[in-house]
């Protein structure tokens, strides 16, 4: 029997970018162009290629811009191809930034999380002044900020999880940065009225990068999974553009605070049991569970968009079809079993 052949990077795009009735609603209520600020991260392309897409299936002809370093070439390539303008840009220049295009939507993904441990200084201004550049500049458009339930303390795991009204925590380097990125942007909508929406995700996830990724490939390879977090929220990513979208009409001054994540607690040791039965391969797993975990409470969100379209069960079945098939990885450890804050 021949092996089913994995999906390629522009399948897996196309699936992750196919918008929702409630992304082409909003894109339908919204005038002007649109940008996406760090395009070239690990959700940039989906949520540029999903905004083109929806506004095409509204009937639109907006133009969507997707601004990056772009450290990789093909990059601008795959954007072409979902009919999204490529701008390259360095965000930590001013005089870049000052001739980026005026647009009336901004989707503000850059930032910098992996290797903070190693280079803070350098995450500092990428997740600081670069945002005192973004605000200063597009002072008069709408602005979703990315930003992340890392902002939270950890409560417990009994409980619903952080809710907007939580008090953020400094639990480490990259948090804090993090905390400074969504201050230093409400300064600037308190200062200007600029209508922002702070989105604080709790890990979306696809087939080449993720937490269930993660562990099916240590499962995979015969390495320990490490439960001591416990459990952990998710939400499928195409699910996560599609809010992104949607929080647009939702952007308000001083920001509103949203939590975008899955609905259920997912427990780290039941996945990987999951996957251990999925891959025909025994899960090793070490440690004890913790009483607390980052974890965030996305009823709000849920009330505004309704419940997510792709399950639990259905993204590990395809994220185990992926790598069965051989398929493409990122190669980009989330560290989801780290608890002090250290990336």
């Amino acid at each position: 029997m021949s092996k089913t052949p994995s999906m390629t990077d522009r399948e897996i795009e196309t699936l992750l970018s196919e918008p929702t009735p409630g992304a082409i609603e909003a894109v339908k209520r919204l005038d002007g162009d649109f940008m996406v600020l760090g395009v070239g991260g690990k959700m940039g392309t989906s949520l540029a290629a999903m905004l083109r897409r929806a506004l095409d299936a509204a009937g639109k002809s907006a133009k969507v811009y997707g601004v990056s370093r772009f450290s990789r070439p093909e990059a601008k390539a795959d954007l072409e191809q979902f009919g999204v303008t490529p701008v390259s840009c360095d965000l930590a220049d001013p005089e870049q930034v000052a001739k980026l295009p005026e647009v009336a939507n901004i989707e503000y993904l850059a930032g910098q999380k992996f290797g903070t441990s190693g280079a803070p200084d350098e995450t500092w201004i990428q997740n600081t002044i670069v945002p005192s550049l973004v605000g200063r500049r597009f002072r008069q458009s709408r602005i979703v900020v990315f930003s992340t339930g890392c902002v939270y303390p950890f409560v417990p795991v009994s409980g619903a999880g952080a809710d907007e009204s939580t008090p953020v925590a400094f639990l480490g380097e990259y948090a804090s940065t993090c905390v400074g990125r969504e201050r230093v942007f409400t300064h600037f909508s308190r200062k200007y009225g600029t209508p922002q929406l702070i989105y604080r995700l709790n890990y979306a996830v696809e087939l080449r990068y993720g937490v269930l990724v993660d562990v099916a490939t240590k499962i995979l390879q015969g390495e320990p999974i490490d439960v001591t977090m416990g459990a952990f929220n998710l939400i499928w990513q195409g699910d996560a553009c599609a809010r992104a979208i949607q929080c647009l009409e939702h952007t308000a001054s001083p920001p509103k605070i949203l939590n975008i994540t899955g609905a259920e607690k997912v427990s780290i040791r039941a996945v990987a049991e999951k996957f251990g039965e999925l891959l025909g391969k025994p899960a090793r797993v070490t440690g004890t569970e913790a009483e607390t975990a980052w974890l965030a409470d996305a009823s709000e969100s849920m009330r505004l968009f309704g419940p997510v379209t792709v399950p639990l069960e259905r993204i590990m079945q395809m994220v185990t079809d992926h790598l069965q098939a051989g398929g493409k990885l990122l190669g980009k450890p989330t560290h989801f079993e780290t608890r002090d804050g250290k990336f």
